[in-house]
């Protein structure tokens, strides 16, 4: 797959369009917001919606706590905060307030992963997914681009039961065309390769496709699949993959323990045992610093992700 680097577009800004498309379509759609309208742009649907909009301050898990009671009222509540915030400081309530009466609420965590940027360790949530997937029917889902946002915000309109979405701050080059289908059972095979199979998701997507790019010119295939729904997860596709090249690499915005990675590890322990390596942030905190910076430091932009996949196709095959 070709795609332009310079074509960017704000997954938030399609976010906060999509939760307006909906709300037209969707009577009983609600959105909440914790003080964070502007930066999560759930104010475009506020600005649309006055009455169905709630900012319930810097409260997060009164927040939490009041899309449960309008979702007992056959409200869709979309509650979105930070994701280090919407996950971690409420976490009691959607436990128990949320997954385990299996209440109809769309949870969604902006600025994700480390490209919060000079934010800093404090409001950047590497531990999120791991948090959110653990939890009793909860579905995961991870959008890699606006196209894929907005298909899975009306995805999520449109279907019963908790959910966790998570959306990064910083702008992604655009993947998808007006020919892409969402499929919440099916991974999205974007790249073929026959030597090595990227699993990934979200920002590190087009990261991961440029990574493969260089690659190919080094000699190596590698096969590239958006795994934008990381619960519950499409274990055929892994074991497929497994069986079609020589090892698996995962890459994620996110701490290798509890995420995508381990997610696959899973899978492929109990399915077929495969050799797996986790690319992501490692056992510690982000820092203050620029997306670009922090991407590159962490070792997941595409130079970085090739010279890294390159050294273990060495090591496994050579």
């Amino acid at each position: 797959m070709e795609i332009d680097r310079a074509n960017k577009g704000a997954i938030r800004k399609a976010l906060g369009k999509s939760l307006a498309s909906i709300g037209e379509k969707y009577s009983n759609v609600v959105v909440l917001d914790a003080d964070l309208a502007c930066s999560t742009q759930t104010k475009m649907f506020q600005e649309k919606f006055p009455e169905r909009f709630f900012d319930c301050g810097i409260a997060e898990q009164d927040m939490i706590a009041t899309a449960a009671g309008l979702a007992s009222e056959n409200k869709i509540p979309f509650a979105a905060s930070f994701a280090v915030f919407a996950t971690g400081r409420a976490y009691d309530q959607i436990r128990n307030g949320i997954c385990y009466p299996n209440f109809n609420v769309k949870i969604i965590g902006t600025h994700g992963g480390i490209t919060v940027g000079e934010d800093g360790a404090t409001h950047q949530a590497l531990e999120d997914i791991s948090l959110m997937r653990g939890l009793p029917n909860m579905t995961v889902l991870v959008p890699a681009d606006c196209r894929e946002c907005e298909q899975i915000i009306e995805y999520a309109a449109s279907h019963k039961g908790p959910m966790y979405i998570r959306i990064p701050r910083s702008n992604v080059p655009n993947i998808y065309d007006e020919n892409y289908k969402f499929d919440a059972n099916k991974a999205n095979i974007v790249e073929n390769g026959d030597d090595i199979t990227i699993f990934t998701n979200g920002e590190t997507l087009a990261e991961s496709i440029f990574a493969a790019h260089e690659l190919k010119m080094s000699g190596i295939s590698a096969a590239v699949i958006n795994v934008p729904v990381v619960k519950p997860i499409d274990k055929n596709t892994i074991v497929e993959q497994a069986k079609k090249t020589k090892f698996i690499v995962t890459i994620e915005n996110h701490s290798i323990i509890g995420g995508l990675g381990s997610a696959v590890c899973e899978v492929l322990s109990e399915n077929y045992p495969a050799k797996v390596y986790r690319i992501g942030i490692n056992d510690e905190f982000g820092q203050s610093g620029t997306s670009d910076e922090l991407m590159k430091y962490y070792g997941l932009d595409s130079m970085s992700l090739a010279n890294k996949i390159k050294t273990l196709y060495q090591k496994e095959v050579i």
